[in-house]
């Protein structure tokens, strides 16, 4: 059985010129085919852009997806009467997800608060255990520390982790994930795999870690939706 698996940094829905529109974003994830989608940078009545829409729920209805959300930051309403402005990352995906939970990943002074969204997915019979994050964007000690939360929770059970790590190959983030997960670009993609930005210079960031699961194909799809390229990978299920 395969599994297209699909990691997307959406920016909010803000795109290279400068334009909130969530329907390109809708439509590089349908059009990718992806069944199980993890992203970050995701908005929750949090803008008047877009009139403080609810973006996962949107994307969630506009697809005919299940929908699983973590807010990592979680403030007042933005104006009287709204609701509670959110932010943080989503998963989508074709089937239910059973077990949802959020973890709050180890957050240095000043650093934005990051989170660790898991969720299974049962795919012919395999459960699958889904793992949706975005580390801190400027530090490397802080993405170790947090990187090194995840794996404690790592088990024998097959494993996604997707997510904008903000960090290379060869970095201490990298190396450390290394040593418990398989880089799916590294094995079966072709080319640099960069995913950010649009300018130089460009960088591969956005990942898709597998652990008892086997990449089958790996594609960047560039868009203007968004700052980020999406990561696409075939993954075959035990």
């Amino acid at each position: 059985m395969q599994l297209p698996v699909l990691t997307y940094n959406i920016h909010s829905g803000v795109g290279l010129d400068g334009v909130l529109d969530l329907d390109r974003i809708a439509e590089v994830i349908a059009d990718s085919g992806a069944e199980l989608v993890a992203l970050q940078e995701v908005d929750r009545h949090r803008r008047a852009q877009s009139a403080f829409a609810d973006q996962p729920g949107h994307l969630a209805q506009r697809l005919g997806m299940h929908l699983a959300y973590a807010a990592c930051l979680d403030d007042e309403p933005a104006h009287p009467g709204g609701q509670r402005a959110q932010y943080g990352t989503a998963l989508l995906s074709s089937r239910p997800f059973v077990d949802v939970s959020t973890t709050l990943l180890p957050c240095f002074e000043g650093s934005e608060q990051r989170g660790l969204l898991e969720a299974t997915v049962v795919v012919e019979g395999v459960a699958l255990r889904v793992l949706g994050t975005h580390l801190q964007w400027d530090r490397e000690d802080e993405r170790l520390v947090q990187a090194r939360a995840i794996t404690a929770v790592l088990d024998d059970r097959p494993t996604v982790l997707l997510g904008d790590l903000n960090t290379t190959p060869g970095s201490a983030t990298h190396e450390h994930l290394g040593g418990f997960l398989q880089d799916s670009w590294a094995l079966v993609g072709e080319g640099d795999g960069f995913t950010f930005d649009a300018e130089p210079p460009r960088r591969r960031i956005d990942y898709v870690w597998v652990g008892g699961v086997t990449p089958l194909r790996a594609h960047v799809i560039a868009s203007p939706a968004s700052d980020h390229s999406a990561l696409l990978v075939d993954v075959g299920l035990p």
